[in-house]
């Protein structure tokens, strides 16, 4: 069977979240059970490559901070956008790809596309490496299901978390259980080459964290994405990865340096999902629109869809 890979990277963002609080324990009568003591993870120890990964993006992440940028107020006053350049952004963000698939592996070249999304419902599966501190899998985890409840929220497709039979995969891996990959990554995503799965494997520094996504045969539709994010990162870039990451891998499979307020642009003003990139999100799931169709085909929809959703104005 013939398979149809997108992929989108993202080389800097950031930021962290705010995690699910715990329910409250109603009032009763009887004492509360105790719960069974659960066995201590045993966290494999840190290697040398994985310690200096994680002091490289710690600098990186102080860099970004102290010019200001990885704003999480989702845009403002000084960011205004029109209707004309919502459209124009969702146009290039969500018609055109950033990398280009040849036998050599995926290539950054900006090329033109169809629309593409999810038809069947998404199932995200967490999977992190022993390296991963059970403190640090237990906030990434609550994080991400908030997360993945918002996207669903606002695209209006369905979508949970689900880590026995997912058709998204998120892993949280170190530099030395991504380079022990191959395998796995053939069997999560049987349409990827072996220069893409080297791509992933051998993923340079400059770049933070990526997503596949595979449709099959000549449909648009997506069924299985994998996304890799490196667990050495600092909570807000590690966030920050999720964020661009598993919304790219909806479908938004693009950059521009003209969406603003965005994090689906490389200049990392911003880090976390903002007020324009839902609007897009919603705009990607009009049933309005179809999967497959071309720019021309849909220009005419996305820029009455823009009007309305921004009241024909900023």
């Amino acid at each position: 069977m013939r398979f149809r890979v997108q992929v989108a990277a993202a080389v800097a963002v950031a930021l962290a979240g705010c995690v699910a609080e715990a329910p409250t324990r109603p009032a009763t009568s009887a004492p509360p059970r105790a719960r069974p003591a659960l066995p201590p993870q045993i966290t494999a120890p840190t290697t040398p490559a994985s310690a200096a990964v994680r002091a490289y993006y710690t600098q990186v992440q102080q860099s970004l901070l102290s010019q200001g940028l990885l704003r999480t107020d989702g845009g403002g006053p000084d960011t205004p956008y029109t209707d004309r350049m919502l459209a124009d952004n969702f146009i290039r963000i969500a018609l055109y790809d950033e990398y280009d698939r040849t036998p050599n592996g995926p290539v950054q070249r900006e090329t033109a596309s169809h629309l593409r999304r999810w038809e069947v419902p998404i199932r995200v599966g967490l999977r992190f490496g022993a390296s991963v501190p059970a403190a640090q899998q237990t906030t990434d985890r609550a994080r991400i299901a908030s997360y993945v409840a918002r996207l669903s929220r606002v695209t209006g497709h369905p979508m949970r978390m689900d880590d026995r039979n997912p058709n998204y995969l998120i892993y949280m891996v170190s530099e030395d259980e991504r380079r022990a990959m191959g395998a796995q990554l053939a069997t999560d995503l049987p349409g990827l080459g072996p220069s893409e799965i080297a791509s992933i494997v051998d993923l340079p520094r400059s770049t933070y964290c990526l997503v596949y996504a595979m449709s099959q045969g000549r449909s648009y539709a997506y069924t299985r994405a994998v996304a890799i994010v490196r667990a050495e990162h600092p909570d807000l870039l590690r966030l920050s990865c999720v964020h661009e990451e598993v919304a790219q891998g909806l479908g938004l499979a693009n950059d521009s340096p003209q969406a603003r307020p965005s994090i689906f642009n490389d200049d990392e003003e911003f880090a976390l999902l903002t007020g324009q990139d839902e609007l897009m999100l919603r705009m990607l799931y009009s049933r309005e629109l179809r999967t497959g169709m071309t720019e021309a085909e849909a220009a005419p929809i996305i820029r009455s869809l823009a009007t309305r959703l921004t009241g024909g104005g900023s």
